[in-house]
């Protein structure tokens, strides 16, 4: 096969790859009723005058499903870390103990459920979207690439089948996160 037509082919697989680690990483944002540590990924803090990511001051736990800790490991940085929290807009109220920073995480009503099945199919077609758009941009490469028409078909006939597997990937991510949601 020629090289250049190689070379096309791992671009779309690697921008179709992409477009998957993206998706995966939108659903690790989205709550489903279990606490997690991911939760507070997007929680930043004024740290001695810097704005700093939780997880680089303290220490997160989920020593339940229902229950977050944030150990600070400085523990003059528990009122900040409680404004960075409500500053983030995520519907938590911390409690702050004296030694940690509590979070109970309440659970999803169905209505919240719903909402968040739509926003997560809205981000499967998202990497839709992005999946078409690295097997477009393959197909003009092919087009203005220096091969034979047959060769040029074939590799079409391949890319179209990396777009069929990578939409599959997409369908079975968005199916058990959707499961994850609605599960009480």
């Amino acid at each position: 096969m020629n090289e250049e037509i190689e070379f096309v082919l791992e671009e779309a697989k690697e921008s179709m790859e992409l477009g998957i680690s993206h998706l995966a990483t939108e659903f690790q944002h989205i709550r489903t009723g279990r606490a997690s540590p991911v939760m507070l990924s997007s929680v930043f803090i004024d740290y001695y005058g810097q704005s700093t990511p939780l997880n680089k001051v303290a220490s997160i736990n989920t020593p339940d499903a229902n229950t977050i800790f944030v150990q600070p490991w400085d523990k003059k940085q528990i009122p900040e870390i409680e404004k960075g929290i409500m500053k983030a807009n995520l519907g938590f109220n911390p409690i702050n103990n004296g030694e940690m920073v509590i979070i109970n995480v309440p659970p999803l009503t169905e209505e919240r459920r719903k909402n968040l099945v739509k926003f997560a199919r809205s981000e499967a077609e998202k990497a839709r979207i992005s999946i078409r758009q690295a097997r477009q941009e393959a197909n003009q490469n092919i087009k203005n690439a220096d091969a034979s028409e047959d060769l040029q078909q074939n590799c079409q006939i391949d890319i179209q089948e990396l777009t069929d597997k990578y939409n599959d990937k997409i369908s079975k991510m968005l199916l058990v996160k959707e499961e994850e949601i609605m599960a009480i």
